[in-house]
Parts: C-alpha cells; structure tokens; sequence
C-alpha cells in the first residue's frame, strides 16, 4: 500500500508529541480575528451610512462597496499585516521571554511583542487587552489603505484625495469601536477576578 510523503510526515509529527511546547505563546491574530468577524456587520453599517453621506452615493452603492472593501481588508490585510508583525518581532529579537520585572519589560511584552505575545500565563489576564489595543494601530492604517485602495478602484469617478480622508474617517469611527473589545475584555476579567 503506498503512503503519500504528507500523510507519512502527518503521521511522524502525531507519534512525536515530545516536540510539541505548550508554552508558544499567543498568536494574537486567533484572538483579534473572532472579534473583527463578529464586528464586520455593524462596521459595514456604520461605513456605508457615513460613506454614503460624505460621498452622495445611493446606500446601494455605498454598501456595495464598503462591503467588498471591508471583506478584503478582514481576510487579506489584517492577516497579512499581522504576520509582517511577527516577522519584525522575530527578525528583532523579540521572541524571547525578558522578563515583567520593569515597567519597560512590561511595555516592551505588550508593543513589541503584542503581535505574538510570550506566554507570561499569570498576567495575561492584562497582557492581552493592551496588546489588542496596541495592534488596532497598525490594523487601522491596514485596513484604511487596503478600503481605500478597494474603494478608489470601484469608484473611480470620485476625487481620489476626498475619498481617501472619506475612508480614513470611517475608519476612525469603527476603530474606536473595536477599542470596546479589549477595553470590555479587561473590564470582564477585572470583575471575575
């Protein structure tokens, strides 16, 4: 009976647990991306009424168009910008524990390293809303260019630069929102604890 060389190497990696870590960290993407998913309903909402007004389109037209836009920034330029993160965090030196001892460290494990977070398991609890908070950044400008750039190509009639800032600003708009998620995540834990 022949084997392919994948279901060999699926069944090698299965029978060597001993390699396996249950210290890898936290690849923050797989707690971000449950919170933008559920979000991206009212966020197409709020995009497309404020787009629509700002820009004189049909809410037809908007919501086509924030949609599409929104979709393409969820599934290609967050991921994406996420994992350039974790590349420069890597490539930096920033996939090693240094510790929670100082202010900085504790800076530094939530800016630095909020893309994958060190598994320091006892502080977490806090570790994980602040470096959701930090990586809505460069979420934010991922999401503006790549909305942007969706929504310059279906609506060429319209003044690139006006549409832009019209992006940008609803934008701002949904970001403060999806600040309620970490914020509400911490607030969450505090009350439990």
């Amino acid at each position: 009976m022949h084997i392919s060389k994948k279901t060999a190497l699926a069944i090698c990696a299965l029978m060597l647990p001993g390699i396996v870590y249950a210290n890898a960290g936290v690849p923050m993407l797989f707690l971000a991306m449950p919170a933008f998913l559920i979000s991206i309903v009212p966020i197409i909402a709020i995009e497309t009424f404020y787009i629509s007004k700002g820009l004189g389109l049909s809410i037809s037209q908007s919501l086509k168009t924030v949609s599409v836009s929104n979709i393409v920034s969820t599934i290609v330029g967050i991921p994406v910008t996420w994992f350039l993160l974790v590349l420069v965090q890597m490539l930096t030196g920033g996939g090693g524990a240094y510790g929670l001892d100082s202010y900085m460290g504790k800076v530094l494990a939530v800016t630095w390293q909020a893309p994958w977070l060190i598994p320091y398991e006892t502080d977490l609890n806090w570790m994980i809303p602040a470096a959701g908070l930090v990586l809505l950044v460069p979420f934010f400008f991922a999401s503006w260019w790549s909305e942007y750039l969706v929504s310059k190509e279906m609506l060429q009639a319209l003044p690139s630069n006006i549409l832009k800032v019209k992006v940008r600003n609803a934008n701002l708009i949904t970001y403060c929102m999806l600040a309620s998620w970490p914020v509400g995540f911490w607030v969450l834990n505090s009350v439990i604890k």
